[in-house]
């Protein structure tokens, strides 16, 4: 394996992560920041009451998304084990 491997491999390894966590932690983040806004207005400081909503919004997400995030988990993993005997060879 040469050095320019492992870095394509690293990089695309990166990419698809971040590709699959995108959804996520923007929709978590969005939530979030509006459930903190509506506790700064009504002054409620309750810790726990971003959890459900968050919890709401990923599995949302997830619903929505699944297909499309296990199909570009999928595309990766073929497209890794298809190259890995050239990978090897070099």
């Amino acid at each position: 394996m040469t050095e320019e491997l492992v870095l394509k491999l690293s990089q695309d390894a990166l990419k698809t992560t971040a590709m699959l966590a995108a959804p996520l932690l923007v929709s978590t983040l969005v939530v979030g920041l509006i459930v903190s806004i509506f506790q700064a207005l009504t002054q409620i400081n309750e810790a726990t009451l971003t959890f459900v909503p968050k919890m709401v919004v990923i599995a949302l997400i997830i619903i929505l998304a699944g297909p499309w995030m296990l199909d570009v988990l999928s595309q990766y993993t073929i497209n890794l084990f298809e190259g890995l005997a050239i990978m090897v060879r070099e």
